[in-house]
C-alpha cells in the first residue's frame, strides 16, 4: 500500500486484535489512528460463528447462513441490541472522552487481524461511509475466499496477503494469537495520538 494512491488516509483498527496491526499501520502510513467500534454478532450457542455483526452509526448486517440456518430476526435483534451495549462500553472506554476522527472526504483504511466470514468488515465498512468517508481500503493479513469476494466487491480496495484454500481459524495463521485485552488497545491509541498535531 502506497500512501501516494490515498487521499488524506484514516487508519481504523476493529477491536479488538485489529489494533495491533493498525497501529503498525497507522505508523508505516504516518497517519492517524483510531478505532472503528464493530462487533461480530455470533450464533446462539456458537459466539464464534457469525451471523451478522454490528458497528458505530446503528449500522447492522446479517450474514446469510446456508440453508436459513440461524437465528429469526426477533433473536437476531436482541443478540444484535446485546452487542451494541459492549459497543457503547468499548467506545466510553477507548476514546477517554474524545471524538471519533472525522472521516469526512477522508480514506478510511480498516485493518482487522484476520477475515473468517467478512462480517465485521462489512459492517466496517459500511460505517465508514456513512461517517462521510470518501473512500474505503479494507486491509488483512489473511481472510477466506468468501470473505475476500465480500469485502472485494463492498471497498475500493481489499490488501489481504494471504488467501487459503481453506481457512479454518485465523489463529493458526499467527505464531501468537493472544488475546488482545482492553488495556493494550487503550495503550495503542494513547500512544499513536501522543506525535499527532490536531486535524
Amino acid at each position: 500500500m502506497k500512501r501516494r494512491h490515498l487521499q488524506q488516509p484514516v487508519v481504523l483498527g476493529l477491536p479488538r486484535g485489529g489494533v495491533p496491526v493498525a497501529f503498525e499501520v497507522a505508523r508505516a502510513l504516518k497517519a492517524p489512528l483510531d478505532v472503528m467500534l464493530v462487533r461480530k454478532v455470533g450464533m446462539p450457542g456458537q459466539p464464534e460463528l457469525a451471523a451478522g455483526a454490528v458497528a458505530a452509526g446503528e449500522v447492522t448486517v446479517r450474514q446469510p447462513l446456508a440453508g436459513g440456518f440461524g437465528p429469526d430476526a426477533q433473536q437476531f435483534a436482541a443478540l444484535a441490541q446485546r452487542e451494541r451495549l459492549e459497543l457503547e462500553r468499548r467506545e466510553h472506554l477507548y476514546r477517554e472522552g474524545l471524538p471519533p476522527l472525522d472521516l469526512k472526504g477522508c480514506t478510511a483504511v480498516l485493518v482487522d487481524d484476520g477475515l473468517a466470514t467478512g462480517a465485521t468488515m462489512l459492517a466496517a465498512t459500511r460505517a465508514a461511509r456513512r461517517a462521510g468517508a470518501a473512500s474505503v481500503v479494507a486491509a488483512a493479513p489473511v481472510a477466506s475466499d468468501e470473505a475476500a469476494a465480500l469485502i472485494h466487491a463492498e471497498c475500493e480496495e481489499a490488501i489481504i496477503l494471504e488467501i487459503p484454500p481453506f481457512l479454518y481459524a485465523v489463529g493458526e495463521w499467527y505464531a501468537d494469537f493472544s488475546q488482545v485485552e482492553d488495556a493494550e488497545v487503550c495503550r495503542l491509541l494513547r500512544q499513536a495520538r501522543e506525535p499527532r498535531a490536531p486535524r
